[in-house]
């Protein structure tokens, strides 16, 4: 199993990003070809002040090519071209094996 995780920056409006989240980019995500499952966060914390993300998208793959396969296809490029229009306060990507 391969998972791709993308941890979203402080958003300048967060009523905004996560409308945006919850009805344009999981419906996309969810239509990328090979995710086996995927989970999501609007809700992080730290143990003390703020969390240094807002939130969290994770989904799996069965392994790294059917990964970067999925992400090649119209339904990948799609997704990942909606991020800058939500994502203000940037983001970081990230993969790993489990």
């Amino acid at each position: 199993m391969h998972t791709l995780v993308v941890l979203y920056g402080h958003p300048l409006d967060h009523d905004a990003f996560r409308t945006h989240f919850t009805t344009v980019h999981l419906p996309l995500a969810r239509n990328i070809p090979g995710i086996r499952g995927f989970r999501h966060s609007h809700r992080l914390t730290a143990p003390e002040g703020t969390a240094p993300y807002f939130a969290l998208f994770e989904a799996d793959f069965d392994d790294e090519p059917a990964m970067q396969e999925a992400m090649t296809t119209a339904e990948g490029q799609l997704a990942n071209a909606d991020i800058p229009t939500f994502a203000s306060g940037g983001v970081t990507v990230f993969t790993y094996r489990r």
